[in-house]
């Protein structure tokens, strides 16, 4: 047990500095000075657009003839269902538990450009579509690298596809989800008290088979299952969270002024630690919203369209919905709550702790229902990701066997210890923004070219 117990250490701080490491300056100017370079050089052009962007959503301007797999609605909902998720009930909490509330701040100047960053990445994943050796039409950072800027940057796409095989594993998922039926359901009827590896253990095991069990039918199916799943979950949480702040309105313009404070002091956790307080909100809402590390650009490479804007357009609408909305809101009701700074918890279990407090029972059962619909959701979206890059690297073939093994993990997952998951779906994150952020910015000239194009097509 003592060399087990070594190992783990060994291995938990190794991640640990691999993330701390992965997520420097460098990286951090490269996707926040990255997206305010997108912004300002579309002039907030696209952001004019967010209207005709929900109309396009909505299937104003959608055809069966167009080329791609799914529609612009299932494509937004396959990216959501990986997004709005863990992300924003775990990921939002341990931004606040580790960098205090002036994270939240970080996270929402990182998703306003993150609007510009995935309008540009989407573009680009229908402009320069690949087929893969099936002959069939496949989008994403790795296809329109090798697509936009040529075989000499290749190195780039199988760079982006051999992190994507692991980031894209949702170790953090599923183990929030394991630690939230360990707490509220294991502990509770006092279940496995003597042996929680047994319980972590079956948990994964389910979760392994009800994943299974969507993702061997591919993008349809997880678009279709997503498209119906992803609404219902964000109304629930949504309404929770709403009635949570009506119940402390008075409190919340001190909530802001907090966030605003202390986004610039560090006074709350941190002790000044300005940059430090940056890393945590602009890696958590990379977490959260994902723009520009590269997997919102493979969802939305499988929509049916033959405008590449269009699909831009849309893909802007995720990062509002996520982080603008979705993280705002738990960020609040765990500050309202008290539980931030008097409880010590981190992650889903502070986030129960926070709706627990302001709703008694019933928002402790809101919140598990909502986290078992959002950690089942982010699992089926993310088995598309890792199986294109499976896909680019190895042929459609091994896509099956990826499978096996990503359903396989979320057993290894539900056992390990959160702050593993987290550093090293971390890391990988960050070495898939290098390429995805390097291209984009490269071919971000003929995304303008081409919006010119299609705006003077609305416009006349």
């Amino acid at each position: 047990m003592e060399t087990n117990s070594s190992f783990f250490t060994f291995l938990d701080n190794l991640l640990a500095n691999f993330s701390g490491f992965m997520w420097g300056m460098p990286l951090l100017v490269l996707l926040l000075g990255g997206g305010l370079y997108f912004t300002l050089f579309c002039r907030f052009t696209p952001f004019r657009y967010f209207r005709h962007g929900v109309d396009v959503l909505m299937g104003k301007f959608d055809s069966d003839d167009d080329p791609g797999a799914i529609p612009h609605y299932q494509a937004l909902s396959s990216a959501l269902a990986s997004t709005v998720g863990m992300g924003n009930i775990s990921g939002v909490a341990i931004a606040i538990a580790t960098g205090g509330p002036g994270a939240l701040f970080w996270m929402w100047l990182s998703a306003i450009v993150g609007m510009a960053t995935k309008f540009f990445t989407c573009s680009l994943a229908i402009m320069y579509r690949g087929k893969d050796d099936q002959g069939v039409i496949q989008g994403g950072p790795m296809y329109y690298i090798e697509q936009g800027l040529g075989k000499k940057f290749k190195f780039l796409s199988v760079l982006f596809s051999v992190a994507g095989l692991f980031g894209c594993l949702v170790l953090f998922q599923a183990n929030q989800l394991t630690q939230i039926i360990r707490d509220e359901v294991f502990h509770n009827q006092g279940l496995f008290a003597g042996d929680a590896y047994m319980g972590n253990f079956l948990v994964g095991i389910v979760m392994a088979i009800v994943v299974a069990s969507v993702i061997f039918g591919g993008i349809k199916r997880i678009g279709y299952v997503a498209s119906r799943m992803v609404p219902f979950m964000v109304l629930i949480y949504m309404a929770a969270g709403i009635y949570v702040l009506l119940n402390n309105l008075p409190e919340i313009p001190g909530m802001f002024a907090l966030i605003f404070r202390d986004a610039f002091t560090g006074e709350a956790v941190l002790g000044g630690s300005l940059g430090a307080i940056m890393i945590i909100g602009i890696k958590r809402a990379a977490f959260s919203n994902e723009a520009g590390i590269g997997t919102e650009a493979m969802a939305h490479g499988a929509a049916k369209t033959k405008e590449p804007i269009r699909e831009g357009l849309v893909a802007m609408i995720g990062p509002f919905i996520d982080t603008i909305v979705v993280c705002t809101v738990t960020g609040l009701v765990i500050l309202v709550s008290g539980a931030w700074h008097t409880s010590g918890a981190n992650g889903v279990t502070l986030t129960t702790m926070a709706f627990t407090a302001e709703m008694g029972e019933a928002g402790r059962y809101i919140l598990m229902f909502c986290v078992l619909i959002f950690a089942i959701s982010t699992m089926i979206g993310y088995s598309y990701y890792g199986s294109k890059c499976t896909s680019y690297l190895f042929g459609t073939k091994a896509k099956k066997y990826y499978r096996i093994f990503y359903t396989l993990t979320l057993i290894v997952a539900a056992m390990v210890s959160i702050d593993m998951a987290v550093n090293f779906v971390d890391g990988m994150y960050a070495i898939m923004a290098i390429p995805t952020m390097t291209a984009t910015i490269l071919l971000s000239p003929r995304v303008m070219k081409e919006a010119r194009r299609y705006f003077a097509t609305l416009k006349s």
